[in-house]
């Protein structure tokens, strides 16, 4: 299937290109563009009807070129549709949400403080700080 494709989308890129030089080669009103790039060989190649030579020419093109452009686009949602073995090259599922720790404290520890194995509130060492201590044995220093 892939074979067939390949072929329909090689002829329709050869469709577009030769569709581009049929309509920059058609002679305007006003000489634009079609005759920069040959309206004049045109016309003895294909005499007084060059017209209606280059006019048939892009008609048919465009219906050639729009016919398997809608033929590509049907073949490749069949494809998508229809595909049969290749579970293992699609992605992954996304991952599910972690689960939930069972017990959720209900109120956050104070600024400062760390909770400990036994789950007493513990001071946190700040680096440059004397350690204090805040007993009710400890006696308060001396004012001077």
């Amino acid at each position: 299937m892939s074979i067939l494709f390949g072929i329909l989308t090689f002829a329709l890129m050869l469709i577009s290109g030769f569709l581009i030089l049929v309509i920059l080669a058609q002679k305007t009103k006003d000489g634009g563009m079609g005759a920069a790039l040959g309206g004049g060989a045109t016309e003895s190649a294909f005499g007084h009807e060059t017209g209606n030579v280059l006019t048939t020419a892009t008609i048919y093109s465009t219906i050639a070129f729009f016919v398997l452009s809608f033929v590509l686009y049907l073949g490749q949602i069949y494809t998508k549709t229809h595909r049969h073995g290749d579970e293992g090259l699609r992605l992954p599922d996304a991952p599910s949400a972690p689960a939930r720790p069972s017990a959720v404290p209900t109120s956050l520890p104070a600024a400062g403080t760390t909770t400990s194995a036994t789950g007493a509130l513990a001071p946190v060492p700040v680096p440059g700080v004397a350690p204090t201590t805040s007993s009710a044995s400890a006696s308060p220093a001396p004012a001077h």
